[in-house]
């Protein structure tokens, strides 16, 4: 019954919540909008056995004013091993807050979420953090982020160990849906 209720409450919360941001979207004068997004990313591991990175990501960004949005993004990344062992691939879902800064021009973004990978010789998922900064045109976005990926493996003093660490360049178009 206790589990019932709380469904329950969260679900009026959420109706209440989209009633305010529909109220609120007529209100303020601003129309908020969906972005879409294809990147490309490259960067190098900061950890062995890795040497770099190459990865594809989608991007749906909500813009909740000229200043903020909300983004959920997905994509694929394979880090490419310098030993006989198979690359490591893995899929990303994150969702993240953008905050414009300077003409809405440069931006700050936080991301969280989860890598689930794909290659056969490692079976476990990790959580993951992003922070990154970047330049965004109408159509064009350029950032660097910073990715730890808490759970992935890594070889640290030659001894097995957990916590990848990466540093990506990501180049993508965008367009107002």
């Amino acid at each position: 019954m206790k589990k019932m209720t709380k469904i329950f409450a969260l679900s009026i919360l959420c109706i209440f919540s989209f009633i305010n941001l529909a109220i609120a979207q007529e209100t303020d004068g601003y129309k908020r909008n969906f972005k879409f997004g294809v990147g490309l990313s490259g960067g190098l591991p900061l950890n062995d056995p890795y040497n770099f990175i190459v990865g594809g990501d989608v991007r749906l960004q909500y813009n909740i004013s000229q200043s903020y949005s909300l983004c959920l993004t997905t994509g694929y990344n394979n880090l490419f091993v310098d030993n006989e062992e198979p690359n490591f691939g893995y899929v990303p879902v994150k969702v993240g807050y953008k905050t414009f800064l300077f003409k809405n021009e440069f931006y700050v973004m936080g991301e969280i979420g989860g890598a689930f990978s794909t290659t056969k010789e490692y079976n476990n998922n990790s959580m993951l953090f992003s922070p990154s900064i970047g330049y965004a045109t109408k159509y064009v976005d350029i950032s660097v982020r910073y990715e730890f990926l808490k759970d992935f493996p890594i070889v640290k003093n030659n001894v097995a160990d957990n916590g990848l660490a990466q540093v990506m360049l990501r180049l993508a178009y965008g367009f107002d849906l």
